[in-house]
């Protein structure tokens, strides 16, 4: 079992459902089923790999490559997921080679058998962006099971009861290791607005941040086709979290900022998310997206006017009871708000005696 601070990187979405009006769905009630591949566009098949989770499923795309193909996000690394990609490397793919993989992030759920996958295919390479890839290096390599004096005093700071750090510190500290298969050493790096040829089709690199520090989407302007990740999902919010890995960071700004250039991509693109069905509808979801974060904080402001804690603001964040297995994201979106009211200048903290109190500034 992930710690509270791990599960709010490894692939977990937001709390509550979001409104997905103005979206189309082209394919209807029409997903993969176990073992099949769907050909949304020409070139490109979608396939769900099954995990453990209130997700259930991450979407996996296989995209015609030249001699070979380029599988696009992996599931994790867990028997669900692996028996899912030997079906159908033994059924669909069978006799075709995987040559390229592309993981859109460093979430288990996207990045978790790429390791494998590639030492499956005489080490064929995985595309990623820097950031994205030296953070998942970075949390593969740590194999502490004690959770840190720095974690406990971050829980501290929230508003956490020795009750929830005690139970918090049980479940143990790296588990994100376990989650993903050994990586290979080296990668190839993609980049921002780089142009990608995949199948004779030129692909952009369009990067967002937020959800994770370098995400990758992919655009396909002649076909109006998004690949998104979990940049754009069409009925769940995407978790964004601080953590105490850079308490000083302002992630929602970052998100908030990166719906704003999406916004300027075409609205009339097949957009292919990480979760969910491909949708139609991409600047609706953006506006909403970024309406429902403004009414948080907004909502956020106004309950501040008496100082609180991270703990103290669930209710006026979430429409779901907080226990001990959505702690620590609830903690994570919860303090991503009150950072970006500090950073925005409308709300001071303030250390007592390490626990951090926010009021209006």
């Amino acid at each position: 079992m992930a710690t509270h601070y791990q599960r709010a990187l490894i692939g977990d979405e937001s709390l509550t459902p979001t409104s997905s009006a103005g979206l189309t769905f082209p394919f209807g009630d029409r997903a993969p089923q176990p073992g099949e591949l769907l050909t949304v566009a020409p070139g490109i098949r979608w396939w769900r790999v099954p995990m453990s989770g209130p997700l259930k499923h991450v979407n996996g795309l296989i995209l015609d490559d030249g001699d070979g193909l380029l599988a696009i996000d992996t599931g994790t690394a867990s028997p669900r997921s692996t028996e899912a990609w030997n079906a159908i490397l033994d059924g669909p793919l069978a006799g075709q080679r995987i040559t390229r993989i592309l993981c859109t992030h460093m979430h288990p759920d996207h990045i978790g058998l790429a390791g494998w996958l590639a030492r499956r295919f005489d080490d064929a390479p995985i595309l990623m962006t820097r950031t994205e890839w030296l953070m998942a290096r970075m949390l593969s390599s740590d194999s502490r099971d004690e959770v840190p004096p720095e974690q406990i005093a971050f829980w501290r700071a929230c508003g956490w009861s020795p009750e929830q750090i005690a139970s918090a510190e049980k479940g143990g500290f790296a588990r994100f290791g376990k989650m993903i298969a050994r990586l290979p050493l080296g990668f190839t790096r993609i980049r921002d607005g780089e142009t990608l040829s995949i199948g004779g089709s030129d692909w952009e690199v369009v990067v967002g941040s937020g959800h994770s520090p370098e995400h990758a989407c992919l655009l396909d302007r002649e076909r109006r086709i998004l690949i998104a990740g979990d940049q754009v999902l069409p009925r769940i919010s995407s978790n964004v979290s601080l953590h105490v890995n850079e308490p000083g960071a302002d992630p929602l700004g970052e998100w908030l900022d990166s719906i704003a250039r999406f916004r300027l991509l075409p609205d009339d693109l097949l957009v292919l998310p990480g979760h969910g069905d491909p949708f139609h509808g991409l600047h609706a979801r953006l506006d909403a997206l970024a309406t429902e974060h403004r009414d948080r904080l907004d909502t956020l402001a106004a309950h501040i006017e008496t100082p609180r804690r991270a703990a103290d603001c669930f209710p006026q964040l979430f429409r779901r009871p907080i226990g001990p297995d959505v702690i620590g994201m609830a903690t994570g979106e919860a303090l991503a708000h009150l950072r970006h009211l500090e950073a925005t200048g409308r709300a001071r903290r303030e250390d007592r005696d390490g626990v951090w109190w926010y009021s209006r500034a």
